[in-house]
This record gives structure tokens, sequence and C-alpha cells, in this order.
């Protein structure tokens, strides 16, 4: 029950304002950087063939400009959605972990030396500094910006400042006793030095005082520096998906 939850949870907050049904799969169209925001969920079996399916979403995805992407879950649907996609030549990519905390209590709010402070940041501000420090085009950052102001679940973003400048940035999404995690980055010069642990810490106490009980966070499989700071943090992996396209280089 918990790890469906986490799962609705998840496509609650990245929810975009350009998305549309398709015969039970939720077909999404943000120009952002995040997949989940521009692929296709396929939450319910629907009537159709999926062959089908997917000859009624690629013009939609050609007029986006965008390519044709399927995110696959446990609980995609219908059954066998994977072997069917993989036989229509749609290749698998971008291994990714889904990692729970379930116990949200066991976090402290963390220690900061002099000179490092962390504060909070509107949603705009965020997606224009968590896109400069990942180098993303302007195109992206608005679309995030928009992406979280409009979410239905409500953001709360932070930034970390070392000495002033800005070492790392984060936000989290609540819903109900729930949480998840997004966008933690740190600044490539000062990776190692525990910033995104502290500044994870913080954003789970901050939630936890606001009423959460439950976290989650979603991470590449092959980003082990990432998995190490969530697993001394407590998470421990809940479930896993993957994307499929018909050319991963362009997804």
């Amino acid at each position: 029950m918990l790890l469906s939850r986490v799962e609705d949870a998840g496509l609650n907050a990245s929810a975009p304002p350009q998305q549309r049904w398709v015969d039970g799969w939720l077909v999404r169209l943000s120009p952002g950087k995040a997949k989940r925001a521009r692929c296709i969920n396929a939450v319910a079996a629907g009537r159709m063939p999926v062959a089908r399916k997917l000859a009624l979403c690629e013009p939609v995805y050609a007029q986006a400009e965008l390519p044709l992407i399927v995110r696959i879950t446990p609980f995609s649907e219908p059954g066998g959605l994977d072997a069917t996609l993989d036989a229509l030549g749609m290749q698998r990519f971008d291994d990714t972990r889904v990692m729970l905390l379930e116990a949200l209590s066991k976090v402290e709010p963390p220690s900061l030396p002099a000179g490092l402070t962390i504060q909070p940041i509107g949603l705009e501000p965020f997606a224009q500094r968590v896109g400069a420090l990942r180098g993303s085009p302007l195109s992206q950052r608005l679309a995030h910006g928009q992406r979280l102001v409009q979410s239905p679940v409500p953001f709360r973003a932070f930034e970390m400042r070392l000495d002033g400048e800005v070492v790392a940035c984060g936000q989290y999404a609540q819903e109900s006793d729930l949480v998840g995690l997004y966008d933690i980055f740190t600044a490539e010069s000062v990776r190692g030095r525990g910033f995104a642990g502290r500044l994870c810490a913080h954003l789970l106490a901050e939630a936890h005082r606001h009423g959460a009980r439950h976290a989650y966070l979603q991470v590449d499989g092959d980003n082990h520096a990432a998995r190490a700071v969530y697993h001394r943090l407590g998470f421990g992996d809940a479930y896993a998906y993957h994307y499929r396209a018909r050319d991963p280089s362009v997804a």
C-alpha cells in the first residue's frame, strides 16, 4: 500500500500543465528536463492494443517537438507492457531507483558549522538556481519553474550557502504524511564535503515538523555517491523503474 502511494505521490509532484489522457495512459508533454514530466505513464490498461495507443501518441509528441518516451514501473498497465515495447523495438534506458524512508522521526536536524546556512527560496528562483548549477538551458529552467508553481502538490525549496556562496539546493513536495525529496544538487566544486547529507536532513526535519511521517526520493541507479548519502540517512531501495524509447540518445 505504501509503495503505491509513493508512486501516486511521485506522479502528482511531477505533474506538468501539458498533459492529457490516451486510453488509460497519462501522456505528459513538458519541455523541461525531467523525463517524468515528458513521458507516457501507463497507469491503466485501457481498451486498445499497445501498438494502436503508441500510434495515437506519436503525432502528439511530434507536434510538441519531444521524443516519445514510456516510463515502466512495477505498476505499469497492461501487464507485460515492458516486453511488448521491447518487441516493438523500443530500447530500455535510465534505470532509476525509488528509495523509501519509512520512519521520518529518526532523522535529526543537522548541525551547521560557521559560515554554512540553509534558507528558503521561491520556486521560480529555485528553478533558475538548480538549472544554473546543472547547466540547463533557459527553456528547461522556465518549464521547471512553471511546473513547480502550478503543481497540485505544494513544494518548498531551499538553498545552502557557504560564506554567502550557493553550494547546494533542494526541495520537497509534501502530500499528507508523505514527503518526496526532489532536485537535490551540489555544486561540482564542493562535492564530497557532506553538504548534500546536511541539506537532505534539514529538508526531512522540516517536513517532519509539518506532519510528514514517511519520505521517498528517486535517483539514478548508477549514481552511487548520491545513493550512499541517502543510505546513510536511512533510505532503502523500494522499487525500480526505467524508460523506453526508439532512440534513447535523443530522449
